[in-house]
């Protein structure tokens, strides 16, 4: 538990399912007031608030698309006037769907850059006008990828679109440092989360990816949550321009293991 934590206000985008719910239920754990972005599960984010406010919590849900300037705006502004600040924004949303690259249609590769990496500029961005209008030390967490460092072959846009999250991370973190704004990434490696529940069901898949990751195990939520919480906290006030690998070591090259190679 992280005591700086309670009572500050957050935004996370993408938080009806997945990781961005996990992240929910930690920074609500922590005593945080916290706005549900989504996007179509509307009954899903109007139960996790009703479920939060019966615990004593605070909370609101709010549709909205990511990639869209004013959804953005509104996604801000509801947020200030429901809770009177803004502390924490995380950009969570995210998704991907495999093409070879030749085959690739544009739509897809454009929709993919515009959520992953256009929504988190679209974001920050909000956030950061509020931050430098008050004179606030606030946060910004984005949500990478290891595959910010690994290339992902029939996954091109995706993996543009978070090598271009790792850079648009460190230039804003750059930027805005002397006004004591922190601006981090998390970079997930295999997490088990519905988006990946079908692939990880099939018992030789599951094994496959368990192959490439050191520790042996696919990941949780819950443990990315975790990281978010300590980026989102006072404990990680000299971390800024980072990316936080939570990948069990798969970004440690693993086939080298046991001196292979």
């Amino acid at each position: 538990m992280y005591d700086d934590l309670k009572g500050k206000v957050a935004v996370v985008t993408g938080a009806s399912s997945g990781i961005g719910a996990a992240i929910i239920a930690r920074f609500v754990k922590e005593g945080m007031k916290v706005v549900i972005n989504y996007l179509r599960e509307k009954d899903v984010a109007d139960e996790m608030v009703r479920i939060i406010k019966k615990n004593h919590g605070d909370a609101i849900a709010i549709q909205g698309n990511i990639d869209k300037e004013k959804d953005n705006i509104i996604l801000a502004k509801a947020a200030i006037d429901a809770f009177g600040d803004l502390d924490v924004w995380v950009n969570n949303a995210g998704h991907e769907k495999p093409f070879a690259t030749h085959e690739m249609p544009l739509s897809e590769w454009q929709s993919v850059i515009d959520t992953n990496l256009t929504g988190v500029f679209l974001g920050s961005r909000e956030a950061l006008r509020y931050f430098v209008d008050k004179e606030k030390k606030g946060n910004i967490i984005n949500m990478s990828s290891v595959h910010e460092l690994i290339p992902w072959p029939t996954f091109a846009h995706y993996a543009a679109s978070k090598g271009g999250v790792k850079l648009l991370t460190q230039t804003m973190a750059m930027e805005y440092a002397p006004m004591g704004i922190r601006i981090n990434a998390i970079g997930p490696g295999a997490i088990d989360t519905p988006i990946n529940s079908e692939k990880f069901a099939d018992p030789d898949q599951r094994e496959s990816v368990e192959s490439l990751i050191p520790l042996g195990y696919i990941g949780t939520a819950h443990e990315i949550a975790n990281v978010a919480a300590w980026l989102a906290s006072a404990e990680s006030s000299y971390v800024t321009g980072a990316t936080i690998f939570a990948d069990g070591g798969m970004t440690l090259y693993p086939s080298f293991q046991a001196g292979n190679g």
